[in-house]
């Protein structure tokens, strides 16, 4: 599992995000056993209370599930729920951004979709 945090956002969001990265590139597979609070608690040096939010995301989003007595685990089709909500929010956080700033620039569809496949400016 790969832990890298920022001070730019809340870490209990960084801890959700950190496990949903491991889950998509398949450092955790769906069924397995992901760090318990008290891991992620300790790593950081945070409150257990904070690593338990960050967790708890992934539990309200059927990401995570617990199996009582035993851990958080990766719930079956985790992954697939990840990538569209990744893919929804890639679209709207820079696709749609994009577009927007493309029409007050007045760039062509043309000269755009140039611009995202070959990496050319507009000249």
């Amino acid at each position: 599992m790969t832990l890298t945090m920022d001070d730019s956002r809340p870490i209990f969001m960084q801890i959700a995000e950190n496990i949903e990265d491991d889950i998509i590139e398949g450092r955790l597979p769906e069924e397995s056993q992901v760090p318990s609070t008290t891991q992620f608690a300790s790593f950081f040096q945070i409150n257990p209370a904070t690593a338990a939010k960050g967790v708890n995301l992934l539990v309200d989003e059927n990401i995570l599930y617990k199996k009582r007595g035993i851990g958080m685990f990766v719930a079956t089709g985790a992954k697939a729920r990840l990538m569209e909500k990744r893919k929804e929010s890639f679209y709207e956080q820079y696709v749609v951004a994009m577009i927007r700033e493309a029409e007050k620039l007045g760039i062509s569809k043309e000269q755009l979709t140039d611009m995202i496949w070959r990496g050319e400016g507009t000249q």
